[in-house]
């Protein structure tokens, strides 16, 4: 699934250790324009360098799974950024200018010699 969002507020990194080894997440809170604007909160799982990249107020095309888990009779919901890209401003390109028709001159004559007029209706 893929979004484009304003990043919000960027969260301070959490860290511990599983029996896989140390991790670290950090959760960026991203602002969707709309008419009625709404908040998601991201997780980055390991992906410090992607969160250094970000700054406040500027827009990304951010790319996610999102998955949903049961834990002690509950649902939580992640939403976990694989790829971020920031947007590019494209301006539309010009299209290049087409150059001036030269003038029409006279229509030339094609009229074909007598001797060579054909009678055939095709």
């Amino acid at each position: 699934m893929e979004f484009e969002g304003v990043v919000y507020k960027i969260l301070p990194a959490t860290q511990g250790t599983s029996a896989r080894g140390e991790w670290k997440k950090q959760e960026v809170i991203f602002e969707l324009p709309n008419e009625f604007s709404r908040k998601v909160c991201v997780i980055f799982f390991n992906k410090e360098s992607d969160v250094a990249r970000l700054k406040e107020g500027a827009t990304y095309t951010v790319s996610v799974n999102v998955e949903s888990r049961e834990y002690n009779g509950r649902w939580y919901t992640d939403v976990r950024a694989w790829r971020v890209q920031p947007k590019e401003e494209v301006a539309a390109p010009a299209a290049p200018a087409m150059p001036d028709m030269p003038p029409f001159g006279e229509e030339p004559a094609y009229t074909a010699p007598a001797a060579e007029v054909d009678d055939l209706p095709f």
